[in-house]
């Protein structure tokens, strides 16, 4: 269950094994849009502590998931170590990770592109993720809940429908054309290399929701935090995601893709671009239920529309129609 942030922390820390005596400091880090972060000094270590904000049930968040999908990230060596997870009153416990975060600027460095790309690969390695995420029937679900509780969404949001109909079919197209092999099932392990968990569907774990501040860089490599919209997918949303979000050029984007695959591969940039562009589409109704329901101080409203004016610009731009060729072309 969520905890009630407006309850007592001490009371909700207290009923925390692992956090209950000892504290030494507690410090609220900022950034979380659907929980609040506490860096939790104790006695021997230094935890992060995620407390669930009410109303994630509308965001198709699955807390279960998000544990079990943590502890799978650090198996693989890419996130944070979990340490106790409390559902009882919302709380997971991670190990804090020295590091920096990054910005959408360091994102962009061509020396973190590929270093980004390799953690990404790690991740994807990992044991197969409980849930799955698909941000065709995401969005789905958010446009739903929009409307069957009279929230407020972005004028002409719904003309798009159809260009995100065609993105989704050429997607589907390309899948069938190219074949399992050439969009991450099993035997991709060489162009991937060594993403070996992929599942028959050709989606790998993956954490969905990587922008810049998810990212921290502890000078030897770059961890990936926050699983929260966790799930098997394809890999290629991972990258594209990572585009859309930290507003990576073009440039950057063939680089990482590049980076990823092991050479520059025409139908994976154009499918990482073309799920950058579904994700901005979806996300952006994630802010406009965010704007309605949620009772944490942000202009999600604001938050929302940056992406569905990246979704107008990418959907009705000259350069959408050639995605939708290339995507489908067998490189």
């Amino acid at each position: 269950m969520d905890a009630d942030t407006g309850a007592g922390l001490d009371e909700i820390f207290d009923q925390v094994p692992s956090i209950a005596t000892g504290r030494l400091s507690v410090t609220e880090l900022p950034g979380g849009l659907t929980n609040r972060n506490f860096k939790i000094s104790m006695e021997k270590a230094t935890y992060v502590v995620r407390v669930a904000s009410p109303g994630s049930e509308l965001l198709a968040i699955d807390r279960e998931h998000e544990y079990r999908n943590s502890r799978r990230a650090a198996a693989a060596g890419v996130g944070a170590p979990v340490i106790e997870y409390a559902p009882g009153v919302g709380v997971l416990v991670i190990g804090f990770i020295e590091g920096a975060t990054l910005t959408n600027a360091d994102v962009a460095d061509p020396a973190n592109l590929k270093r980004i790309a390799l953690a990404c690969k790690a991740l994807h390695g990992a044991e197969r993720f409980d849930g799955d995420f698909n941000m065709f029937e995401i969005q789905r679900r958010y446009r739903a809940i929009a409307a069957d509780r009279g929230f407020k969404i972005p004028d002409g949001y719904d003309e798009l429908a159809g260009a995100f109909g065609a993105a989704e079919q050429a997607l589907a197209r390309s899948a069938a054309n190219i074949g399992a092999a050439n969009i991450g099932a099993a035997n991709i392990g060489a162009a991937n290399n060594g993403a070996a968990n992929n599942g028959a569907d050709g989606t790998v774990p993956c954490n969905n929701d990587l922008l810049a501040a998810n990212f921290i860089d502890d000078g030897d490599k770059i961890w990936l935090i926050d699983y929260e919209y966790s799930g098997n997918n394809d890999a290629c949303f991972e990258l594209g995601n990572i585009w859309a979000e930290s507003h990576l050029s073009d440039d950057a984007l063939v680089e990482l893709v590049s980076e990823y695959y092991g050479r520059p591969l025409r139908n994976k940039i154009a499918r990482a671009m073309l799920l950058g562009l579904v994700g901005k589409y979806g996300w952006t109704l994630w802010g406009a239920i965010q704007a309605a329901a949620s009772p944490i101080d942000f202009d999600f409203w604001a938050w929302g529309m940056e992406r569905f004016d990246g979704a107008v610009e990418g959907f009705t731009g000259p350069s959408f129609g050639k995605l939708l060729d290339e995507v489908q072309r067998d490189d």
